[in-house]
């Protein structure tokens, strides 16, 4: 049974580490980690070897609110402060920073379940109008669609708000992430969107290298804790790149996205 917890304890926004500096938070997360039965050790503040391990042993042990297991780093970020101190410890965001995101997102919630025609093919009627909207033949080449997708939701949007489209104008993940550094259009690494997963808001534009210049990206609807709720083109259920259509995803975490996100919000 879960120890009772009297009241949650925000999380502060930075990953707990080894050598962590502010020992209330240590002695707090020492406390707990007796309580759960992954000591004894000593509430000292100093997160040293002993808190190490028993860090690690409780993320051995639990998994996330979704039933997944812990990352054993013997790290406490968002996810596992979250196991420990419950899932209102680490705030939901679900406001959206501008009103262009606002009908972007609107606008991708209506294409979820979009699905290509026939399946595998890059192809369909939907499917061919996001790779118009950024210059593409779909009947010249079998072109994944991920970033298409986007520009042609932010493409109704702004013509909905009778506005310029600041989304840059391609179908290429990697190609996008790095012309964004150019222009410049606001960048958030995973880095720090680990440290401070309240950085990345709704709206956001995730971005995940593949390699070999492939990547695959998506638009956040909601961020919980270290999790997104994100809407992805070029997708599936399981979230591979190449998919088959326009997905809702609840299950990828902050971490997980090894580039970082696009924040059009400003622009």
């Amino acid at each position: 049974m879960e120890p009772i917890l009297a009241a949650p304890l925000p999380f502060p926004g930075v990953v707990i580490k080894p050598g962590h500096k502010n020992k209330a938070t240590v002695r707090a997360i020492q406390q707990r980690l007796n309580e759960f039965g992954c000591g004894p050790i000593e509430v000292d503040g100093d997160f040293g070897k002993q808190t190490t391990l028993a860090v690690k042993t409780f993320q051995a042990r639990f998994t996330d609110s979704d039933g997944l297991p812990l990352v054993i780093d013997g790290k406490i970020g968002s996810i596992t402060w979250a196991v420990l101190f419950g899932t209102q410890s680490v705030p939901v965001t679900n406001d959206t920073p501008s009103p262009l995101l606002q009908a972007v997102l609107a606008f991708a919630v209506t294409q979820i379940g979009v699905l290509e025609s026939p399946r595998g093919s890059n192809r369909g009627p939907e499917v061919d109008q996001y790779l118009r909207s950024v210059g593409l033949n779909p009947a010249g080449g079998n072109f994944a669609w991920c970033v298409a997708f986007l520009y042609f939701c932010f493409q109704q949007a702004s013509a909905k708000l009778n506005r310029p489209n600041p989304m840059i104008k391609t179908a290429g993940v990697m190609d996008h992430w790095n012309r964004a550094a150019t222009k410049p259009v606001p960048r958030i690494t995973t880095t720090r969107a680990i440290n401070n997963p309240s950085l990345v808001k709704p709206g956001h534009i995730f971005t995940i290298s593949l390699g070999d210049g492939l990547g695959h990206c998506g638009i956040v609807e909601q961020v919980i804790g270290g999790k997104l709720v994100t809407i992805e083109g070029n997708t599936n259920e399981g979230g591979s790149r190449e998919g088959i259509g326009v997905f809702r995803r609840s299950l990828r975490k902050i971490v997980d996205i090894n580039k970082g996100f696009i924040d059009y919000s400003t622009l």
